[in-house]
């Protein structure tokens, strides 16, 4: 029996299949013994044929034949030689285990493809790569992404033509045919016959000579794109490394799967959220409108609308409904649809609009309520009658004065047996604007509700004079202020909404 310490006494053939059947953290997790052994632990070569010396790599050196004679080959042996084998093996286990833990904490697409470009690219040995994802069932979405690679530089290879370019001949490849390339090496590129001409020339301004490219697809997921790295000189990785970046990008493809699915899930709801909403503001006279929109990655009920009424009357109109994802972004715009038809009816009295709206949405939705503000504006005189069922207050943003219109307290729609609150007038300047929002944008402050208001008080204050008479500008700026530090783009659970109109 091999003289073999307890913590490497690991059957040789189960751990091979594991390591070549198993996926890499199952077989990590099952086989790699507690903790790191120092005696396992194996030491950093130097780089060679291009294999990166940050990679772990396993002394699996086995001397000559003639060298196993006399004393050599008592410390050479069967079970030294299994011994720097199974260390090998851990070391490659415990290195992949790592690269996949870190590549499973990113939760979106552009992450993800970064994160698999500089693991690969330490596991082949490479400084530089890109990724170009472009699944096989046409529904995108498409992009490339590079690293060490500015994008002019992923410019300049996209005017090679396609066929010659190694990820090319892989996506070109048709998926599932019987003998497909499983991965393209191009030790030293511009030493190659028949090379097409843009590509030596691209490959000479960039300063690679080398590419190694490896596909992105599953039988699961199919074909999503493909990696390529690249060498600054003619290099290659050896076969432990092929094999070890061949089981990161399995698992890597799995993992960029499921993110794709979720983007796509995401833009959908985005689309219909945006195409339930006003595709323009109409024009008016007498009156500018703005507005923006951020919704959630779930999406929201949140909405806004304008609309030309009788008399060259302006219908306003904001509001929240309960809930995210498909049967909220829904009902927001069922809701919407009938706030349209009602003011077009009685729009000249807010408080109508609101209780038919309400009766609507207790009859039809009883398990859902919503917030909602409606305004009935005339231009001509600069006068506004609004009501707001459970909604935040408008704030009139002028150069002599920046206050809250004071409403009543009232209950959201849905939540009375009868709801109903009195309206109220508001008159206007000459070059004030009145900001309509919800409360998306207070909460995604973070901050407590009193404190969101003076928030969003101060940046109205603080808009510069300069455009206090452009409402794009004025909203943007506020927005901004309230929101600093890309909260506004941020992946929340809320949505933003705010309108303004600006009366000349």
């Amino acid at each position: 029996m091999l003289d073999i310490p307890s913590r490497v006494r690991v059957h040789v053939e189960t751990l091979l299949a594991a390591q070549n059947d198993m996926g890499v953290c199952d077989a990590f997790e099952q086989y790699a013994p507690v903790g790191k052994p120092d005696t396992m632990t194996a030491p950093h070569p130097s780089k060679v044929a291009g294999i990166d010396s940050a990679v772990p790599s396993p002394a699996q050196t086995v001397a000559p034949a003639c060298a196993t004679t006399g004393t050599a080959a008592l410390t050479t042996g069967p079970g030294a030689l299994l011994q720097d084998r199974l260390a090998g093996w851990v070391s490659d286990l415990t290195t992949l285990h790592e690269l996949t833990e870190r590549l499973v904490r990113t939760d979106n697409l552009p992450d993800a493809l970064q994160e698999l470009l500089r693991a690969g690219a330490a596991l082949v040995g490479a400084r530089r790569g890109l990724v170009v994802l472009e699944p096989a069932d046409g529904l995108g979405p498409r992009r490339t992404v590079g690293l060490g690679l500015a994008q002019a530089d992923l410019g300049h290879l996209e005017t090679v033509p396609r066929g010659s370019l190694p990820y090319g001949e892989l996506l070109d490849t048709p998926a599932g045919l019987p003998g497909g390339v499983a991965e393209i090496v191009r030790a030293d590129l511009l030493a190659e016959d028949g090379l097409d001409p843009r590509h030596r020339e691209v490959a000479a301004r960039l300063g690679y000579a080398a590419s190694y490219t490896l596909p992105l697809s599953s039988k699961a997921a199919g074909r999503l794109g493909a990696a390529m790295w690249l060498y600054d000189e003619p290099a290659e990785p050896v076969e432990r490394m092929r094999h070890l970046v061949g089981l990161y990008a399995r698992y890597a493809t799995e993992h960029l799967a499921r993110l794709l699915e979720v983007e796509r899930t995401r833009a959908c709801l985005r689309t219909m959220s945006e195409e339930l909403l006003p595709s323009r503001l109409p024009r008016v006279s007498g009156v500018q409108l703005t507005a923006r929109h951020r919704t959630g990655p779930r999406g929201g009920g949140d909405w806004y609308d304008a609309l030309p009424l009788p008399d060259a009357a302006l219908g306003l109109a904001v509001g929240s409904v309960t809930g995210s994802g498909p049967s909220a972004v829904a009902a927001m715009g069922r809701l919407r649809a009938s706030l349209r038809a009602y003011a077009v009816m009685e729009g000249e009295d807010p408080v109508a609009v609101l209780s038919d709206l309400e009766l609507l949405l207790r009859l039809t939705e009883p398990a859902r309520c919503a917030t909602a503000l409606f305004a009935y504006c005339e231009p001509a005189l600069r006068k506004i009658t609004l009501a707001g069922a459970g909604h935040c207050p408008p704030l009139l943003i002028g150069e002599r004065r920046t206050e809250f219109v004071e409403t009543s307290v009232s209950a959201p729609l849905g939540m009375l047996a009868c709801w109903e609150a009195p309206s109220v007038e508001v008159q206007a300047e000459e070059g004030e604007t009145v900001l309509l929002y919800t409360d998306g944008l207070l909460q995604r402050t973070g901050e407590p509700v009193d404190r969101a208001f003076a928030r969003l008080h101060a940046a109205a204050v603080a808009v510069p004079k300069a455009v206090r008479r452009d409402p794009e500008a004025l909203i943007d700026h506020v927005l901004r202020a309230v929101l600093p530090d890309g909260l506004d783009t941020a992946d929340s659970d809320e949505d933003v909404v705010l309108m303004a109109a600006l009366f000349e």
